[in-house]
């Protein structure tokens, strides 16, 4: 695959995690769900009931943002010199990507594990099964959820490319070159 090819790629596969970590968000974001406990007495069910889903909100917030910051840098970063200031911001770019896939993977993990919770109930805590009263609210976090993990694989497969960019401007006589030949 060619340079040209791989960089729009990159840029594809950014756009793509953008719209489905906005997609995440917002279904997480805008979901609530009102019922009736008791005569008139009313509960809401909302993502700031649940800290996982707050913070889930955060990361793929800011990782949608720092994906299109990432768009932008196709635009002003120079293409054919690997010296100096390009190796570093390709450096910086890679344990970004890495960062961010590792975060919104560990946000919505975190969000699976309480939405579990919500699910199932516990006897010991003396939780109620949330789901059971709220369920178009727990269908649509499902479906959130489900969403953060496409971001976070979208996301990952874009720190692969980062890791190619970074590791192809080694060159490979140095790497190769292990041990010396005189004896």
């Amino acid at each position: 695959m060619n340079k040209l090819g791989l960089a729009r790629g990159e840029v594809h596969l950014r756009v793509s995690a953008i719209l489905v970590l906005v997609l995440t968000t917002c279904l997480v974001a805008f979901d609530t769900q009102t019922k009736v406990v008791f005569l008139s007495i009313e509960k809401k069910a909302t993502y700031k009931d649940l800290g996982a889903l707050k913070i889930l909100v955060y990361v793929t917030s800011a990782a949608a943002g720092y994906n299109f910051l990432q768009l932008c840098k196709h635009s002003t970063w120079p293409r054919k010199n690997f010296q100096g200031s390009y190796m570093c911001k390709a450096w910086i770019s890679f344990l970004l990507d890495q960062m961010g896939a590792y975060m919104v993977f560990g946000a919505n993990t975190a969000a699976v594990g309480a939405a579990m919770l919500a699910i199932t109930g516990s006897e010991s805590f003396q939780w109620i099964k949330v789901c059971d009263r709220f369920t178009r609210f727990c269908v649509q976090v499902g479906g959130a959820l489900l969403c953060g993990y496409v971001a976070s694989m979208l996301m990952a497969i874009v720190s692969t490319i980062s890791a190619y960019n970074v590791f192809r401007m080694y060159s490979p006589k140095w790497l190769l070159r292990l041990k010396t030949t005189s004896m």
